[in-house]
């Protein structure tokens, strides 16, 4: 049998991930495409705003695949093997917080998984605005430099010079991978599908311990909290709520994202955040008979979860008096 190509999809919290995936499926159709996204906090948020093409969606939350979740990778590929079905391709969407090497390991280091798969390649979405902040983190760093083509996302947010200089700082790191310059991940498919260039050898120049027995620990004071509340919402006290959230605490808030049920609308309320940054737009109606749920995660540096669940209840409680007038 024909190993099925794997592609895996990297990059930090808010980089432009899902927006790449989404692309590929939409342009590709989806077709025999099995999709694999995993999410740091326990609420799978990604999950629900992936395109609806792909041949199977399965979620992996509650964890990173490169320390908690590992073990639920290699359960989830070997389950599409002995399902019996054909797929064309894996694409695993990491989380923001994920060290690609011990995916990659299990790729190499698994039995089941190197009969039966083969990676294509290490995809990194890197965001042009927020390089400078996030590359201090470690995951960052290794995202990066594992990388075989790196998208530097957003470019329409930075001036040339300031592009110019984020690649600079991508070479330290990875001087071999391709790099495009993309806004909204907008590529030509042919730059990150079935390219063959993912190459072992290169990655054990770089990190010969890359197959050795090692854990991935993530940063004490990094945390993740979720909200999730039925009921309608007031759009006016939850715009409020993020705007005073991100100027207070943006430096801290690695990632904030949401799908919100707005008081009035028939339609899905979607909204992301990286640090001061904060964009939202509608999403896809709500379906009849479909429970109309608020879902909430924030990731960053010493979150207080109470004060959080007490400001995003109170947007839930202005709504409700204004049922009420």
């Amino acid at each position: 049998m024909v190993p099925i190509p794997v592609t895996v999809l990297t990059g930090f919290l808010g980089a432009g991930k899902t927006t790449l995936l989404n692309r590929v499926l939409s342009e590709r159709g989806g077709a025999n495409t099995a999709v694999i996204v995993n999410e740091y906090g326990e609420l799978g948020i990604d999950g629900q705003l992936v395109t609806e093409t792909a041949e199977a969606v399965v979620e992996l939350n509650n964890g990173c695949l490169c320390c908690a979740v590992r073990g639920d990778l290699i359960e989830t590929l070997g389950a599409l093997v002995a399902d019996g079905r054909r797929f064309d391709r894996v694409i695993i969407e990491t989380s923001g917080l994920a060290d690609p090497a011990p995916v990659i390991q299990s790729f190499i280091l698994d039995d089941t998984l190197r009969a039966s798969f083969a990676l294509d390649a290490i995809v990194t979405v890197v965001d042009a605005r927020h390089l400078s902040l996030q590359i201090e983190h470690d995951e960052a760093r290794e995202q990066i430099a594992f990388a075989d083509v790196i998208l530097l996302n957003k470019t329409d947010l930075e001036p040339p010079d300031s592009l110019d200089a984020a690649e600079r700082r991508i070479r330290l790191l990875n001087p071999l991978s391709r790099i495009h310059r993309t806004r909204d991940c907008a590529v030509p498919l042919a730059s990150v599908l079935d390219i063959r260039a993912f190459d072992l050898k290169n990655l054990l120049r770089l990190d010969p311990d890359l197959l050795g027995d090692h854990e991935h620990e993530h940063a004490e004071d990094i945390g993740c909290v979720a909200i999730q509340f039925d009921g309608a919402i007031s759009a006016d006290a939850v715009n409020r709520w993020l705007n005073r959230l991100m100027q207070d605490r943006g430096r801290d808030l690695l990632r904030l994202k949401g799908i919100l049920h707005i008081e009035g609308e028939s339609r899905r309320f979607v909204f992301h955040g990286v640090h001061m940054t904060l964009d939202g737009r509608p999403g896809r109606p709500w379906l009849a008979g479909e429970e109309r749920t608020n879902q909430v995660v924030l990731i960053g540096r010493d979150l207080d979860a109470e004060v959080l669940r007490a400001g995003f209840t109170s947007c839930l409680a202005e709504a409700a008096l204004h049922a009420a007038e």
